[in-house]
Protein backbone atom coordinates (compact mmCIF):
# COMPACT_ATOMS: atom_id res chain seq x y z
CA UNK A 1 0.00 0.00 0.00
CA UNK A 2 1.29 3.44 -0.78
CA UNK A 3 0.55 6.71 2.09
CA UNK A 4 1.84 6.89 5.27
CA UNK A 5 -1.40 6.22 6.78
CA UNK A 6 -2.89 3.14 7.11
CA UNK A 7 -6.71 3.46 5.56
CA UNK A 8 -9.86 2.66 7.02
CA UNK A 9 -12.72 1.55 5.16
CA UNK A 10 -15.83 -0.26 6.19
CA UNK A 11 -18.34 -1.56 3.98
CA UNK A 12 -21.38 -2.21 5.68
CA UNK A 13 -24.08 -4.45 3.94
CA UNK A 14 -27.74 -4.75 5.06
CA UNK A 15 -29.24 -7.81 5.57
CA UNK A 16 -31.52 -9.23 3.75
CA UNK A 17 -32.71 -5.45 3.10
CA UNK A 18 -35.73 -5.75 0.88
CA UNK A 19 -37.31 -8.77 2.72
CA UNK A 20 -36.17 -7.19 5.83
CA UNK A 21 -38.13 -4.31 5.42
CA UNK A 22 -40.97 -5.78 5.20
CA UNK A 23 -40.95 -8.39 7.76
CA UNK A 24 -40.70 -5.34 9.60
CA UNK A 25 -43.49 -3.77 8.52
CA UNK A 26 -45.40 -6.96 8.77
CA UNK A 27 -45.26 -8.61 11.75
CA UNK A 28 -47.05 -11.66 10.67
CA UNK A 29 -43.95 -11.99 8.47
CA UNK A 30 -41.12 -12.48 10.99
CA UNK A 31 -39.39 -16.02 11.15
CA UNK A 32 -41.30 -16.76 7.84
CA UNK A 33 -40.12 -17.31 4.50
CA UNK A 34 -40.53 -14.40 2.51
CA UNK A 35 -39.59 -13.14 -1.34
CA UNK A 36 -39.65 -9.49 -2.62
CA UNK A 37 -41.20 -10.31 -5.84
CA UNK A 38 -44.29 -11.52 -7.93
CA UNK A 39 -45.37 -15.57 -7.93
CA UNK A 40 -46.65 -15.51 -11.48
CA UNK A 41 -45.21 -17.86 -13.82
CA UNK A 42 -42.97 -14.88 -15.38
CA UNK A 43 -41.78 -13.38 -12.03
CA UNK A 44 -37.80 -13.20 -10.45
CA UNK A 45 -37.25 -13.04 -6.89
CA UNK A 46 -35.79 -9.65 -5.95
CA UNK A 47 -34.78 -10.16 -2.52
CA UNK A 48 -35.04 -13.34 -0.05
CA UNK A 49 -35.64 -13.64 3.76
CA UNK A 50 -32.90 -15.78 5.60
CA UNK A 51 -35.39 -18.25 6.56
CA UNK A 52 -36.21 -18.76 2.58
CA UNK A 53 -32.24 -18.88 1.73
CA UNK A 54 -32.49 -22.18 4.03
CA UNK A 55 -34.45 -23.66 1.64
CA UNK A 56 -31.96 -22.30 -1.59
CA UNK A 57 -33.99 -19.29 -2.25
CA UNK A 58 -32.43 -16.74 -4.21
CA UNK A 59 -32.30 -13.58 -5.81
CA UNK A 60 -32.91 -13.50 -9.42
CA UNK A 61 -34.50 -17.11 -9.22
CA UNK A 62 -37.75 -17.11 -11.41
CA UNK A 63 -40.33 -17.33 -9.29
CA UNK A 64 -41.94 -20.70 -9.82
CA UNK A 65 -38.06 -22.06 -8.91
CA UNK A 66 -38.43 -20.28 -5.81
CA UNK A 67 -42.06 -22.07 -4.77
CA UNK A 68 -40.97 -25.58 -5.85
CA UNK A 69 -37.94 -25.23 -3.68
CA UNK A 70 -40.12 -23.42 -0.78
CA UNK A 71 -43.83 -24.29 -0.55
CA UNK A 72 -44.48 -22.32 2.33
CA UNK A 73 -42.61 -19.09 0.63
CA UNK A 74 -44.78 -15.83 0.58
CA UNK A 75 -44.49 -12.92 -1.92
CA UNK A 76 -44.50 -9.67 -1.45
CA UNK A 77 -44.50 -7.05 -4.19
CA UNK A 78 -41.75 -5.02 -4.03
CA UNK A 79 -41.84 -1.08 -2.64
CA UNK A 80 -38.95 0.56 -3.78
CA UNK A 81 -40.44 4.40 -2.65
CA UNK A 82 -40.17 2.45 1.05
CA UNK A 83 -36.81 0.80 0.57
CA UNK A 84 -35.67 4.13 -0.72
CA UNK A 85 -36.76 6.37 2.08
CA UNK A 86 -34.98 3.93 4.80
CA UNK A 87 -32.24 4.07 2.56
CA UNK A 88 -31.76 7.53 2.98
CA UNK A 89 -32.01 7.01 6.68
CA UNK A 90 -29.26 4.78 6.72
CA UNK A 91 -26.66 6.87 4.24
CA UNK A 92 -28.42 9.97 6.85
CA UNK A 93 -26.38 7.60 9.82
CA UNK A 94 -23.37 7.48 7.81
CA UNK A 95 -22.60 11.20 7.41
CA UNK A 96 -22.64 11.31 11.32
CA UNK A 97 -19.46 9.40 10.90
CA UNK A 98 -17.89 10.01 7.85
CA UNK A 99 -18.27 12.51 4.50
CA UNK A 100 -16.58 9.80 2.81
CA UNK A 101 -19.59 7.95 2.18
CA UNK A 102 -19.49 5.84 -1.91
CA UNK A 103 -22.85 4.10 -1.77
CA UNK A 104 -23.47 1.08 -4.75
CA UNK A 105 -26.49 0.72 -4.02
CA UNK A 106 -29.69 1.09 -1.88
CA UNK A 107 -28.58 -1.45 0.65
CA UNK A 108 -24.59 -1.48 0.83
CA UNK A 109 -21.94 1.74 0.69
CA UNK A 110 -18.22 2.17 1.72
CA UNK A 111 -17.42 4.18 4.35
CA UNK A 112 -13.59 6.12 4.72
CA UNK A 113 -13.48 6.27 8.18
CA UNK A 114 -9.79 7.15 8.77
CA UNK A 115 -10.68 10.39 10.32
CA UNK A 116 -14.43 9.73 11.22
CA UNK A 117 -16.02 12.82 12.61
CA UNK A 118 -17.44 11.35 16.54
CA UNK A 119 -13.40 10.65 16.81
CA UNK A 120 -13.75 6.79 17.48
CA UNK A 121 -10.33 5.44 17.89
CA UNK A 122 -11.05 2.30 15.63
CA UNK A 123 -12.68 1.72 12.54
CA UNK A 124 -14.38 -1.44 14.29
CA UNK A 125 -16.04 0.57 17.24
CA UNK A 126 -16.97 2.90 14.63
CA UNK A 127 -18.68 -0.11 13.01
CA UNK A 128 -20.38 -1.42 15.38
CA UNK A 129 -21.35 1.63 16.51
CA UNK A 130 -23.24 2.59 13.48
CA UNK A 131 -24.84 -0.95 12.78
CA UNK A 132 -26.61 -0.26 16.39
CA UNK A 133 -27.67 3.06 15.21
CA UNK A 134 -28.92 1.38 12.12
CA UNK A 135 -30.89 -1.12 14.21
CA UNK A 136 -31.97 1.17 17.19
CA UNK A 137 -33.64 3.90 14.23
CA UNK A 138 -34.30 1.39 11.43
CA UNK A 139 -35.56 -1.72 13.17
CA UNK A 140 -33.21 -3.30 10.66
CA UNK A 141 -30.00 -5.54 10.84
CA UNK A 142 -26.26 -4.86 9.10
CA UNK A 143 -23.11 -6.58 8.33
CA UNK A 144 -19.60 -4.79 7.97
CA UNK A 145 -16.31 -5.62 7.24
CA UNK A 146 -13.48 -3.62 8.34
CA UNK A 147 -10.37 -3.23 6.42
CA UNK A 148 -8.09 -1.13 4.93
CA UNK A 149 -9.29 -1.18 1.76
CA UNK A 150 -12.35 -1.64 -0.60
CA UNK A 151 -12.01 -4.96 -1.88
CA UNK A 152 -10.98 -6.89 1.56
CA UNK A 153 -13.76 -5.16 3.41
CA UNK A 154 -16.38 -6.06 1.22
CA UNK A 155 -15.33 -9.54 1.41
CA UNK A 156 -15.24 -9.73 5.04
CA UNK A 157 -19.07 -8.47 5.23
CA UNK A 158 -19.71 -11.75 4.50
CA UNK A 159 -17.91 -13.22 6.89
CA UNK A 160 -20.70 -12.74 9.68
CA UNK A 161 -23.65 -12.05 8.21
CA UNK A 162 -26.39 -11.76 9.29
CA UNK A 163 -25.58 -8.94 12.37
CA UNK A 164 -21.90 -8.94 12.97
CA UNK A 165 -18.90 -7.65 11.44
CA UNK A 166 -15.54 -8.92 10.43
CA UNK A 167 -11.99 -7.09 10.84
CA UNK A 168 -9.02 -7.99 8.52
CA UNK A 169 -6.36 -6.08 9.17
CA UNK A 170 -2.98 -5.00 7.23
CA UNK A 171 -0.76 -7.74 8.42
CA UNK A 172 -3.70 -10.63 7.44
CA UNK A 173 -4.93 -9.32 4.26
CA UNK A 174 -2.30 -11.44 1.94
CA UNK A 175 -3.43 -14.21 3.94
CA UNK A 176 -7.21 -13.55 3.66
CA UNK A 177 -7.51 -13.86 0.10
CA UNK A 178 -4.84 -16.63 -0.11
CA UNK A 179 -7.68 -19.03 1.89
CA UNK A 180 -10.94 -17.90 -0.25
CA UNK A 181 -12.14 -19.61 -3.22
CA UNK A 182 -12.10 -17.13 -6.46
CA UNK A 183 -15.63 -17.34 -6.25
CA UNK A 184 -16.23 -15.14 -3.54
CA UNK A 185 -13.82 -12.52 -5.03
CA UNK A 186 -16.13 -9.53 -5.82
CA UNK A 187 -16.13 -9.02 -9.83
CA UNK A 188 -15.19 -12.04 -10.43
CA UNK A 189 -18.67 -13.49 -12.05
CA UNK A 190 -19.62 -17.27 -13.27
CA UNK A 191 -17.74 -16.97 -16.75
CA UNK A 192 -14.63 -15.54 -15.50
CA UNK A 193 -14.83 -17.95 -12.26
CA UNK A 194 -15.18 -20.78 -14.71
CA UNK A 195 -12.39 -19.83 -16.89
CA UNK A 196 -9.84 -19.25 -14.14
CA UNK A 197 -11.00 -23.08 -13.06
CA UNK A 198 -9.95 -24.48 -16.19
CA UNK A 199 -6.45 -22.58 -15.71
CA UNK A 200 -6.09 -24.40 -12.04
CA UNK A 201 -6.70 -21.15 -10.15
CA UNK A 202 -9.25 -21.95 -7.56
CA UNK A 203 -8.00 -19.92 -4.83
CA UNK A 204 -6.35 -16.71 -3.99
CA UNK A 205 -3.34 -18.47 -3.33
CA UNK A 206 -3.29 -20.51 -6.70
CA UNK A 207 -4.19 -16.40 -8.22
CA UNK A 208 -1.14 -15.34 -6.30
CA UNK A 209 1.05 -18.02 -7.87
CA UNK A 210 0.29 -16.43 -11.41
CA UNK A 211 2.49 -13.49 -13.06
CA UNK A 212 1.13 -10.75 -14.00
CA UNK A 213 2.36 -11.41 -17.77
CA UNK A 214 0.31 -14.98 -17.57
CA UNK A 215 -2.90 -12.77 -16.25
CA UNK A 216 -2.80 -9.96 -18.64
CA UNK A 217 -2.24 -12.70 -21.32
CA UNK A 218 -5.61 -14.57 -20.30
CA UNK A 219 -7.05 -11.81 -18.97
CA UNK A 220 -6.39 -8.89 -20.77
CA UNK A 221 -7.14 -5.21 -18.70
CA UNK A 222 -8.35 -7.08 -15.62
CA UNK A 223 -4.93 -8.73 -15.47
CA UNK A 224 -3.18 -6.36 -13.36
CA UNK A 225 -6.61 -6.22 -10.76
CA UNK A 226 -6.37 -9.84 -10.86
CA UNK A 227 -2.30 -9.73 -9.96
CA UNK A 228 -3.13 -6.74 -7.07
CA UNK A 229 -6.05 -8.25 -5.21
CA UNK A 230 -3.97 -11.91 -5.11
CA UNK A 231 -1.67 -9.96 -2.50
CA UNK A 232 -4.18 -7.95 -0.88
CA UNK A 233 -4.42 -4.60 -2.73
CA UNK A 234 -6.34 -2.01 -3.28
CA UNK A 235 -5.65 1.27 -3.98
CA UNK A 236 -9.09 2.89 -5.11
CA UNK A 237 -10.08 5.16 -2.84
CA UNK A 238 -13.87 6.03 -1.52
CA UNK A 239 -15.48 7.70 -3.63
CA UNK A 240 -18.61 10.31 -2.43
CA UNK A 241 -20.82 11.18 -4.61
CA UNK A 242 -20.19 8.93 -7.59
CA UNK A 243 -21.02 10.17 -10.75
CA UNK A 244 -23.88 7.92 -12.61
CA UNK A 245 -23.25 6.58 -15.69
CA UNK A 246 -25.89 5.07 -16.95
CA UNK A 247 -29.92 4.97 -16.55
CA UNK A 248 -31.64 1.89 -17.56
CA UNK A 249 -35.14 0.30 -17.15
CA UNK A 250 -36.01 -3.48 -18.18
CA UNK A 251 -39.39 -5.57 -18.23
CA UNK A 252 -39.84 -9.54 -18.69
CA UNK A 253 -42.81 -10.11 -21.01
CA UNK A 254 -46.14 -12.38 -19.42
CA UNK A 255 -45.16 -14.38 -22.73
CA UNK A 256 -41.84 -14.93 -25.15
CA UNK A 257 -43.03 -12.53 -27.68
CA UNK A 258 -41.99 -12.86 -31.66
CA UNK A 259 -44.66 -10.30 -33.15
CA UNK A 260 -42.82 -7.22 -33.59
CA UNK A 261 -45.71 -4.80 -33.14
CA UNK A 262 -45.74 -6.19 -29.41
CA UNK A 263 -42.15 -6.26 -28.79
CA UNK A 264 -41.76 -2.10 -29.96
CA UNK A 265 -44.30 -1.27 -27.75
CA UNK A 266 -42.31 -2.53 -25.22
CA UNK A 267 -39.80 -1.23 -26.03
CA UNK A 268 -40.78 2.33 -26.50
CA UNK A 269 -42.79 1.91 -22.66
CA UNK A 270 -39.47 1.67 -21.63
CA UNK A 271 -37.39 3.83 -22.96
CA UNK A 272 -40.28 6.54 -21.58
CA UNK A 273 -39.02 5.45 -18.00
CA UNK A 274 -35.40 5.77 -18.86
CA UNK A 275 -36.84 9.69 -20.35
CA UNK A 276 -38.38 10.46 -17.43
CA UNK A 277 -35.51 9.94 -14.83
CA UNK A 278 -33.90 12.29 -17.66
CA UNK A 279 -36.29 14.72 -17.33
CA UNK A 280 -36.37 14.57 -13.71
CA UNK A 281 -31.92 14.90 -12.96
CA UNK A 282 -31.04 16.58 -16.49
CA UNK A 283 -29.06 13.92 -17.24
CA UNK A 284 -28.52 13.56 -20.87
CA UNK A 285 -26.24 10.56 -22.32
CA UNK A 286 -25.44 9.69 -25.91
CA UNK A 287 -25.21 5.97 -25.79
CA UNK A 288 -28.62 3.90 -25.98
CA UNK A 289 -28.17 0.02 -25.23
CA UNK A 290 -30.88 -2.43 -25.73
CA UNK A 291 -30.57 -5.55 -24.10
CA UNK A 292 -32.49 -8.69 -25.13
CA UNK A 293 -33.05 -11.89 -23.12
CA UNK A 294 -33.98 -14.69 -25.49
CA UNK A 295 -36.61 -17.44 -24.34
CA UNK A 296 -33.68 -19.82 -23.77
CA UNK A 297 -32.08 -17.14 -21.57
CA UNK A 298 -29.20 -16.17 -23.88
CA UNK A 299 -28.98 -12.31 -23.94
CA UNK A 300 -27.50 -10.16 -26.80
CA UNK A 301 -27.21 -6.36 -26.44
CA UNK A 302 -27.01 -3.95 -29.15
CA UNK A 303 -25.52 -0.68 -28.72
CA UNK A 304 -25.80 2.79 -30.25
CA UNK A 305 -23.23 6.08 -30.00
CA UNK A 306 -24.49 9.20 -31.35
CA UNK A 307 -22.49 12.58 -32.13
CA UNK A 308 -24.27 14.22 -29.53
CA UNK A 309 -26.21 13.87 -26.14
CA UNK A 310 -29.65 12.82 -26.37
CA UNK A 311 -31.86 15.44 -26.05
CA UNK A 312 -35.45 14.52 -26.72
CA UNK A 313 -37.68 11.19 -26.49
CA UNK A 314 -37.96 11.02 -29.68
CA UNK A 315 -34.57 10.69 -30.80
CA UNK A 316 -34.27 7.83 -27.60
CA UNK A 317 -37.23 6.48 -29.32
CA UNK A 318 -35.94 6.33 -32.84
CA UNK A 319 -32.36 4.77 -31.79
CA UNK A 320 -34.03 2.12 -29.03
CA UNK A 321 -36.32 0.87 -32.25
CA UNK A 322 -33.34 0.85 -34.45
CA UNK A 323 -31.59 -1.01 -32.22
CA UNK A 324 -34.34 -3.78 -32.01
CA UNK A 325 -35.32 -3.64 -35.31
CA UNK A 326 -31.59 -4.66 -36.05
CA UNK A 327 -32.61 -8.44 -34.67
CA UNK A 328 -35.33 -9.11 -37.02
CA UNK A 329 -35.79 -11.91 -38.31
CA UNK A 330 -35.53 -12.70 -34.93
CA UNK A 331 -34.18 -16.64 -34.02
CA UNK A 332 -36.33 -16.78 -31.42
CA UNK A 333 -39.02 -15.74 -28.79
CA UNK A 334 -38.07 -12.55 -26.42
CA UNK A 335 -38.41 -13.23 -23.09
CA UNK A 336 -37.42 -9.40 -21.82
CA UNK A 337 -36.15 -6.48 -23.37
CA UNK A 338 -34.01 -3.08 -21.59
CA UNK A 339 -33.29 0.34 -22.66
CA UNK A 340 -30.15 1.65 -20.78
CA UNK A 341 -28.85 5.41 -21.90
CA UNK A 342 -25.13 6.35 -20.71
CA UNK A 343 -21.93 7.75 -21.92
CA UNK A 344 -23.52 11.38 -20.42
CA UNK A 345 -22.75 14.53 -21.29
CA UNK A 346 -19.82 16.29 -19.80
CA UNK A 347 -17.30 13.99 -21.38
CA UNK A 348 -18.57 13.54 -24.48
CA UNK A 349 -16.18 13.75 -27.94
CA UNK A 350 -17.53 14.42 -31.40
CA UNK A 351 -16.99 10.84 -32.71
CA UNK A 352 -18.67 9.57 -35.04
CA UNK A 353 -22.42 7.88 -35.25
CA UNK A 354 -21.64 3.94 -35.32
CA UNK A 355 -23.65 1.07 -34.17
CA UNK A 356 -21.69 -1.66 -32.38
CA UNK A 357 -23.35 -5.21 -32.60
CA UNK A 358 -22.49 -7.12 -29.57
CA UNK A 359 -23.72 -10.55 -29.10
CA UNK A 360 -23.16 -11.72 -25.45
CA UNK A 361 -23.52 -15.77 -26.03
CA UNK A 362 -24.34 -16.37 -21.95
CA UNK A 363 -26.68 -17.20 -19.76
CA UNK A 364 -28.62 -14.82 -17.41
CA UNK A 365 -27.39 -15.14 -13.55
Amino acid sequence: MTGERVRKIIHVDMDAFYASVEQRDDPSLKGRPVAVGYPEKRGVVAAASYEARQFGVRSALPSTTALRKCPELIFRPPRFEVYKAVSRHIHAIFADYTPLIEPLSLDEAYLDVTDNLRGIPTASATAKEIRARILEETGLTASAGISYCKFIAKLASDFRKPNGQYVVPPDAGEAFVEALPVTKFYGVGPVTAAKMHKLGIQTGADLKQQSLAFLQAHFGKSGPWYFDIARGRDERPVRPDRERKSSGSETTFAADLTDPAAIETGVLAIADDVWAWCEKTGGRGRTVTVKIKWADFQQSTRSRSLGAAIDSRAVLHEAALALIRSVYPMPKGIRLVGVTLSNFAGGESKLADELSLLDESRLSA
